[in-house]
């Protein structure tokens, strides 16, 4: 068969960028990828063409995205962690928006969050502003894709909320859970960023899916379907925080930062669009709650040890 375009996604075998790389595929195109992690291919995958990140090369960062015509952006970083941080997640793709428009991409499609605010006190989101600002003033065509809080085969937030329900007789929930969420399936946000990827027309865009929990709502949700008595008990922020640090060290990772209560307190995880991605986290968990949480995803392991 002839391959139509060449795309770069990066992090193709990431949560996110693989269900995009797995859709263009399908359609024949070429695909290349930026990714920490070059050596770990699945097999749906091999013919993706793997170029590690070179941030702090210009030259090799130009040749990985000549002939490129659409740049699916998803490379980001949950938390600081040693020279991974928020600022040097910013320059780099700062440096990737200059390099992909110096390279002749046509289009980037990138990746944003909910809720950006420039003037946000949490990194997470502030720095998603500013990269959002940068890339409507680049000078290339665009599409902001802003999604909630993901769910899909094997969901590090979910996955983990269950995983504990299944071991643990008490869970904590900081403050009065009264905060929401608007869960959006992976794979529809992958449609999504495909569809806006076919446009010329600069836009933004919420990714959310048609559902708003409390998060009240969405631990029990979570644990009448993993079968668990597991029994919620509310605490102050703070006894969460540190809760998920004792346990993080006993994990060897990181179970949930200060700024990610914060973030859900300051009810950031909610569109105010109507939903564009039509799957419901309530299917869907009918469809795979037994294996949900039985075995634990390291967000450290997935993508720090390994790489």
């Amino acid at each position: 068969m002839t391959s139509y375009r060449t795309h770069l996604v990066t992090g193709a075998f990431s949560f996110t960028g693989r269900h995009i790389a797995k859709r263009l595929l399908a359609r024949n195109d070429r695909v290349k990828t930026l990714t920490g992690s070059p050596r770990d291919v699945p097999d749906s995958l091999r013919t993706v063409e793997v170029h590690p990140y070179e941030f702090d090369d210009p030259e090799k960062l130009r040749k990985s995205l000549e002939g490129v015509d659409t740049l699916f952006n998803t490379y980001w970083i949950r938390f600081d962690r040693g020279t991974n941080t928020y600022d040097n997640a910013v320059r780099n793709t700062r440096r990737l928006f200059e390099t992909a428009k110096a390279a002749g991409v046509r289009r980037i499609v990138h990746m944003s969050i909910a809720n950006p605010h420039a003037d946000s006190n949490l990194p997470y989101y502030r720095g998603k502003a500013v990269l959002e600002h940068d890339l409507m003033t680049c000078g290339l065509s665009y599409a902001i894709v802003r999604p909630t809080v993901l769910f899909g085969e094997r969901p590090i937030l979910l996955n983990n909320i269950a995983w504990l329900l299944r071991r643990l007789p008490l869970f904590a929930i900081a403050g009065d859970g009264g905060y929401r969420m608007q869960p959006v399936f992976v794979e529809d946000l992958a449609d999504l960023a495909i569809e806006c990827g076919e446009s010329n027309d600069n836009l933004i865009t919420d990714a959310a899916g048609p559902e708003v929990f409390t998060f009240d709502e969405l631990v029990e949700t979570i644990r009448d379907r993993v079968g668990s008595r597991s029994k919620l008990v509310h605490l102050p922020k703070s006894l969460v925080w540190a809760a998920g640090r004792v346990l993080g060290l006993f994990l060897r990772d990181v179970l949930v930062t200060r700024e990610e209560l914060d973030g859900l307190e300051q009810d950031l995880l909610i569109s105010h669009q109507p939903p564009r991605c039509p799957t419901r986290l309530t299917d869907w968990i009918l469809d795979h709650g037994d294996n949900l949480g039985s075995s634990y995803l390291s967000e450290v392991g997935l993508h720090y040890r390994r790489s």
